[in-house]
């Protein structure tokens, strides 16, 4: 059962206990057995367990809890397969050919750590176990398997890796022809609401589906989503320029790598404005809830206010 009616929430201890559930359950999922080379289920492990906020597994059991009366339990299988899609994207994503990173979260990246060729291999492995996850579960259903290919796929997730890198080049060099803006604008919105988004906008849904939460519920939850992801990620753009390398947690950035960012389009304060209409956009959006809302509006409120 939850308290979310109650207005005081610790988001600090919540996001905590959340998190301890998330990595509970996937610690089941990816113990080691003889049923596979040892070295991708060590490659997977290091991956998924090396100190991400679990953001998207949480959103998927706090929208279980606020549409459901019977907590997050059902919620569980397609929490933690949404978090090792997104461990695959960021396997892939420091690769040599992509953005080039030897760091994340202060932890060597999978290709420095097993090399490239296992790094590859581990991120189709986390990916297609994700699907069987899913599959497998006794409370999935069809559409939400359908909902997380969509959005791992080559309209959402994957289409906007690949603007992504067809639109690096950038040399971070200010945008200042307003014709040249617009057309960025468009880009960037694209980018950040398909690369980042849709695996965040797509962790609400699903945690609304797995407890048959009404049309008018689910359609909240995801312009909910589809808001704080666009602000997740234009904060990630201003903490790129601004924030601590140390608690970001990695040696390169967005910069380094002539990516097409808010900042390079708005400036960094510009941004940060951006980012926080966003998140007064989906505190709206959760009206349809009431008080219940409360965490996901905190939720909303940490994200903005991060420092990495």
């Amino acid at each position: 059962m939850n308290n979310f009616k109650k207005c005081k929430i610790d988001l600090k201890q919540y996001l905590k206990k959340r998190r301890e559930v998330v990595n509970q359950v996937l610690n089941k999922y990816l113990k080691c057995n003889n049923k596979s080379p040892r070295v991708i289920q060590q490659s997977m492990r290091y991956s998924v367990f090396s100190g991400g906020k679990r953001l998207r597994p949480i959103l998927v059991l706090c929208a279980a809890e606020i549409c459901g009366r019977g907590g997050y339990k059902k919620a569980l299988a397609p929490a933690c397969a949404l978090e090792m899609i997104h461990a695959y994207s960021l396997i892939h994503d420091d690769l040599p050919a992509m953005d080039n990173d030897d760091y994340r979260r202060n932890k060597l990246t999978s290709h420095k750590k097993f090399g490239e060729a296992m790094a590859i291999l581990t991120g189709d492995a986390l990916l297609t176990y994700a699907f069987q996850i899913v599959a497998d579960d006794l409370w999935v259903k069809k559409e939400m398997i359908s909902e997380l290919a969509k959005a791992a796929g080559r309209e959402q997730m994957l289409g906007g890796q690949v603007e992504d890198i067809q639109n690096s080049g950038c040399k971070g060099k200010r945008i200042k022809s307003k014709n040249e803006k617009t057309r960025n604008v468009k880009k960037i919105n694209y980018i950040h609401a398909c690369k980042t988004g849709a695996l965040i906008k797509t962790s609400l849904k699903m945690g609304a589906m797995a407890v048959n939460a009404s049309k008018k519920q689910i359609k909240a939850l995801e312009e909910y989503g589809k808001n704080i992801g666009l602000a997740f990620q234009v904060m990630d753009d201003v903490l790129d320029v601004v924030g601590n390398k140390k608690k970001l947690g990695k040696r390169g950035s967005d910069f380094d790598n002539s990516k097409l960012t808010y900042p390079l389009i708005y400036g960094v304060e510009k941004s940060k404005e951006k980012a926080v209409k966003l998140v007064e956009k989906a505190k709206q959006d959760l009206s349809v809830f009431g008080q219940k809302a409360n965490i996901l509006k905190k939720i909303a409120d940490y994200l903005i206010n991060r420092e990495y």
